[in-house]
């Protein structure tokens, strides 16, 4: 479907809004006859009289308050999105787990920007039951994700490291984990324990291990946050818990990571307009990205193979 013109539907709208065709002209720096003309433009495509005219005086009739009502809205509307992308186009709103973003993220942001001038970095570090974004709904130029990779149709993603769950306790609790495990408290960082679950699994190790016992939690922040004050033995992601472990604040019971198949994605809108501005800080990800360390580690990926 065709639209009559834009100008003419600006006129218009000023012209009802304040009332008078001589004051909607020195709005738009034109002539009363030139609004006088957008309007005519106007009723001729609708059929329909816009204004009430009697004499020098002009009056907006019932279906041109109608109309007018919602140009202002779309006019604003337009000027709100113009106005937030000349302000913002430097400005990158980061959607990101609160786990990653502590272990993680901060420092990286950190050390961006540093080096960058632009974009400017907003992080919302939310918890997520299911990482998801929508950026029709959110106010996110782009997000970090915990999944396979596949984010929706109208998404691009790109890795930036996968996930290995390993142990950690206390040193203290080192040698009670690695030889009684059994007898210690377990801690989950997921109320589905699935991460016990599949570490048992894939190592075969302590065989009829009861996983329903333990303290719970909904995050591996929390859990690594319990272990390290000698709360039992937890789940963690081996790279985030890197730092943890340099400093012994965690220790690791056992050698075995296991991968989950998962792992930590940029994801953006596949029309973003903040391409460049994205791919930038993608760079400074994936160049800090947190690196396996050198120990003694088996790495079983998620097909029950050492990698």
């Amino acid at each position: 479907m065709s639209l009559p013109p834009l100008y003419a539907l600006r006129a218009f709208e000023v012209a009802a809004r304040l009332n008078s065709f001589s004051k909607a002209a020195e709005a738009l720096n034109i002539t009363p006859g030139a609004v006088s003309r957008h309007v005519r433009t106007l009723e001729q495509w609708f059929d329909c009289e816009l204004f009430k005219r009697q004499g020098p005086r002009v009056e907006v009739s019932d279906a041109g308050r109608i109309l007018a009502g919602q140009l202002s809205e779309s006019f604003s509307n337009i000027e709100w999105a113009c106005r937030a992308f000349r302000s913002e186009n430097h400005l990158l709103r980061l959607k990101a787990p609160s786990t990653l973003t502590m272990r993680w993220l901060l420092n990286v942001l950190k050390s961006f920007r540093e080096n960058h001038a632009k974009p400017k970095i907003e992080i919302a570090s939310v918890w997520m039951d299911f990482d998801t974004v929508d950026f029709s709904r959110e106010p996110y130029d782009c997000a970090i994700l915990l999944g396979n990779g596949y984010f929706g149709e109208s998404t691009e993603s790109r890795l930036l490291f996968s996930e290995w769950l390993i142990p950690v306790c206390t040193p203290s609790l080192l040698e009670s984990a690695r030889h009684q495990l059994p007898e210690c408290d377990l801690i989950h960082p997921s109320p589905d324990r699935r991460d016990w679950k599949r570490w048992l699994k894939r190592t075969g190790s302590f065989p009829g291990l009861d996983v329903s016992r333990g303290i719970v939690f909904d995050t591996l922040e929390q859990g690594s946050l319990a272990a390290m004050h000698g709360h039992g033995v937890a789940m963690a992601d081996l790279r985030l818990t890197l730092d943890a472990l340099k400093s012994s604040l965690l220790a690791l019971p056992f050698r075995e990571a296991i991968a989950t198949g998962d792992g930590y994605y940029l994801v953006w809108p596949k029309n973003s307009l903040r391409r460049q501005s994205i791919e930038r800080l993608l760079a400074w990800l994936n160049l800090n990205a947190p690196v396996l360390p050198s120990l003694d580690i088996v790495c079983l990926d998620y097909n029950e193979k050492r990698v």
